[in-house]
C-alpha cells in the first residue's frame, strides 16, 4: 500500500486552542484521526507528523523520497512564507507535494501572501478548515 506523508509545521500542535476563530476548534489529533479513516477508504496509508523545527521538515521531505512516498501533504505553517530551504527540498525530492492551509493566507496579512512552498507544490488546498486536509488527501490519492 502506498504511503502519503502528512507533514505539519510550527504551532500546529496547538490547534484546538490557538486562535480558534482562525483555525477552528479541532486538534491536530482530531484531524489525523479523520484522515486515517479516510485513507483506509482511499486505499492508502498516511504518516502524520508535526514539528516546530524547519530542518526536521526538510529531513522528513527527504525521507518521503527515500521511502518512495506517493505524495506529501504539507502544512508548513509560517515556514510557508519564509523557507527557501523547504522550497529547495520540495523541488529536489521528486515526490508530489500538496500545500495545505486551514485558513486562506491570501485573505490574511500581506506577509502571508507569498508562499515558497506553493512555488514547488503541485497543488494547494486552503481556507476550508480541517476539510483542507481531507480534500488534499483525496487529491494526493488520485495522483
Amino acid at each position: 500500500m502506498q504511503t502519503i506523508f502528512v507533514l505539519n509545521g510550527p504551532n500546529l500542535n496547538l490547534l484546538g486552542t490557538r486562535e480558534p476563530e482562525i483555525y477552528g476548534s479541532d486538534t491536530l489529533d482530531d484531524i489525523a484521526q479523520a484522515l486515517h479513516e479516510q485513507a483506509k477508504g482511499l486505499g492508502v496509508e498516511i504518516d502524520v507528523r508535526q514539528t516546530n523545527h524547519e530542518g526536521v521538515l526538510v529531513d522528513w521531505l527527504h525521507e518521503a523520497r527515500e521511502v518512495g512516498a506517493k505524495a506529501v501533504l504539507l502544512n508548513a505553517g509560517a515556514y510557508t512564507h519564509t523557507s527557501i530551504a523547504l522550497l529547495d527540498a520540495i523541488k529536489a525530492i521528486g515526490v508530489p507535494v500538496i500545500e495545505v492551509h486551514l485558513s486562506d493566507p491570501s485573505k490574511r496579512e500581506e506577509f502571508r501572501h507569498i508562499s515558497y512552498v506553493g512555488m514547488g507544490a503541485v497543488d494547494e488546498v486552503k481556507g476550508l478548515g480541517p476539510r483542507s486536509y481531507s480534500v488534499a488527501l483525496e487529491k494526493a490519492a488520485a495522483l
